[in-house]
């Protein structure tokens, strides 16, 4: 948020932060959001839907969307985003909320060891590999006994690779890191050394792909390699911009020249012409 800030600064912008995680009056929080042409926001957190939604109604611009969070942060709908799309990725199922039926999709589905998830979840947060039916059955009833209710799970192929991720800003590809780590999980906190890599064509055109079909205009795409043939895992609609140290002020500033952008053309379209000085608002939840 400091370096939002400083740069918002240099480039005569007026930006708003706002913490969600602090208590905020209703009505002023209406007032200031209605003074922005746009709102990033820079927070995973799940509760920041409800914030969309309503800023949203209030008429102001959101990047991203709630319709994008239909499809990035729900694990099942996005795989079923890519199927549709013939966009490679693990294959995947969802599992019934009966153990026993469980189980035996788990024994039909027999990919071995199996990564269990909850369809929401962030941070590698409940994710598990399984190597057979007995661990599958004990991360199930583990997983479901965080909360009131008996959460989704989907069970996916596991693929023995880094991960890799892309991250875009408008329609161009602006960092390619591999995310490392000495145990399976690469993904969230887990990943400990990051090392840039090339982006091929072949990957090009996959991640506009994905970025096509998920609406994200700020967002961090994780790839797995299975074979030699890239496999889409995720959709990240709120990237972090830290894996690089020395690129992190140049991604956000990338991102806070697009945000520009677009309220230039809200601006535009709502005959406020050139003169007006751009307002952009950021969640966050720090």
């Amino acid at each position: 948020e400091k370096i939002f800030q400083e740069l918002a600064e240099s480039k005569d912008v007026e930006l708003v932060i706002f913490n969600i995680s602090n208590s905020i009056n209703e009505k002023e929080f209406e007032d200031k959001i209605k003074r922005c042409d746009v709102v990033y926001n820079a927070t995973a957190d799940d509760y920041s839907i409800m914030f969309k939604k309503t800023i949203e109604h209030l008429g102001v611009k959101v990047m991203e969307s709630s319709d994008t969070y239909y499809y990035t942060e729900d694990k099942w709908m996005f795989y079923m985003k890519c199927k549709e799309n013939e966009i490679a990725t693990p294959e995947t199922i969802l599992l019934s909320t009966n153990i026993n039926v469980a189980k035996w999709e788990l024994k039909t589905f027999n990919k071995w060891p199996v990564i269990l998830k909850r369809t929401f979840g962030t941070m590698g947060e409940f994710v598990e590999k399984c190597d057979n039916l007995e661990q599958a059955e004990e991360v199930i009833y583990k997983f479901w006994k965080k909360g009131t209710e008996r959460q989704p799970i989907i069970a996916q192929e596991f693929i023995n690779s880094p991960c890799y991720r892309v991250t875009c800003i408008g329609n161009k590809i602006m960092q390619a890191v591999i995310k490392n780590n000495n145990g399976w999980k690469a993904t969230g906190v887990y990943a400990k050394n990051f090392a840039r890599f090339e982006v091929d064509k072949e990957l090009e055109n996959l991640i506009k792909m994905v970025m096509r079909a998920t609406k994200i205009k700020i967002g961090g795409i994780d790839l797995l390699k299975k074979d030699g043939q890239w496999m889409v895992l995720e959709a990240n609609s709120e990237p972090a911009f830290d894996f690089i140290e020395e690129e992190r002020e140049k991604l956000i500033n990338n991102a806070l020249d697009f945000l520009i952008s677009v309220a230039a053309r809200i601006n535009n379209r709502n005959g406020n012409g050139n003169n007006h000085e751009a307002q952009v608002a950021v969640l966050n939840n720090a």
